[in-house]
Parts: C-alpha cells; structure tokens; sequence
C-alpha cells in the first residue's frame, strides 16, 4: 500500500480532482477520472463530496483563504513599513502561486465553473485580496514612500503580474520560486515609484 493509498478518501479525492482539474480543466474532467485518480469507485466520491463543483469550491476555498492569510500576515508583520509590507505580500502572493503552481490554476482559472452561491465567496475572498494590497499602496502613498496616481489600477497590476505566475510557472522552469518571489515584490516596488 502506498502513502497515498493511506490519505483519507476524502483528501484522496480533493487531490485527484486538483490535478485532473489542472491537467484538463474543469469541463474536461469527469467524476470517473477523479475516482479512478483517487483509487476509488465512480460512486466514492458522492460518499465523500455533493459534487465536482463542490470540490472544485473547496479547492478555490482553501487556496483563497491561505493568500488572506498570507497577506494578512505580512501586514501585521509590518505594520509600520509600507514598502516591507508590500514587498512581502507580493513575494508571499508570488511563492505560493510558483510553488502550488497546479492548485492556483485551478483556483484562478476555472473560477467560472462555480454555481452562484460559491463563486459569491470566493469572490469576496478575492476582493479581500484586493483591498489588502490598495490598503498597502495607500499606506505608502500617505506615508510619502509611494508615488502612485490610481491605487486602485497600480493594485490591480500587481496582483494580476503576481496571480499568472501559477498560468506559466513549471517545477522545471530556470528561476526557482524564491527567486521569482523576491524578483516581482522588488518589481512592485518599482511600480509604486517606491526603488
């Protein structure tokens, strides 16, 4: 028996359909395929999930609520320092996309398979996101160490530059996660006039 064989079926399944999620897409990924990844029966997974969107919202639930916290965090570390706070909420936001590159694929790009309800909370979740880098832009603006004329625009640009990393970045790429995290958080400094 493997290691794997050894997980709970629950997070067997989770694991499953993040990489078949990754690997095909939402649409191109049936239940039979997340089972069968999963060592299980077709049936299995409705002992264990509602559905396959419903899996794909607890993928999209957890990775968004691991960047709050993330960011949350590199506030609080700093919360005195808009440029340190800033620059680590980009390298924590860059690393985690580089180093989970399948998972935030998955949580970013099949976004639209989400009924309602589900897309409503993570939704909130991204605008969270969202607001903590435009509270750390305006910090640094109000503190004179930024030089920014739409917050607002200069927050999306760097979130968006710090997202697709997860679209493009592969395990076997030249530069490891690390140095493409302190790279782009060095970036948003510059964008923020803040070099």
């Amino acid at each position: 028996m493997s290691t794997d064989d050894m997980l709970p079926a629950r997070q067997r399944l989770l694991e499953a359909a993040q990489k078949s999620f990754a690997d095909k897409g939402f649409h191109g990924t049936s239940t039979r395929d997340i089972a069968s990844a999963a060592g299980l029966s077709p049936g299995g997974v409705y002992v264990h999930h509602r559905s396959k969107e419903d899996m794909l919202f607890e993928l999209s639930l957890a990775g968004h609520e691991q960047i709050v916290r993330l960011l949350e965090e590199a506030k609080a570390d700093h919360p005195d320092d808009p440029r340190q706070q800033l620059h680590r909420m980009v390298h924590q936001l860059v690393l985690m996309h580089a180093r989970d590159n399948s998972v935030a694929r998955v949580v970013n790009y099949e976004l639209a398979a989400l009924n309602a309800p589900h897309r409503e909370q993570i939704d909130a979740l991204r605008h969270r996101i969202q607001e903590l880098l435009r509270e750390a832009i305006e910090s640094g603006v109000t503190a004179g160490v930024f030089v920014v004329d739409e917050v607002g625009m200069t927050a999306n640009a760097i979130s968006g530059m710090s997202v697709d990393v997860g679209r493009w970045y592969r395990p076997d790429a030249h530069w490891t996660p690390e140095r493409l995290a302190v790279h782009f958080a060095d970036l948003a400094l510059r964008m923020v006039s803040a070099a």
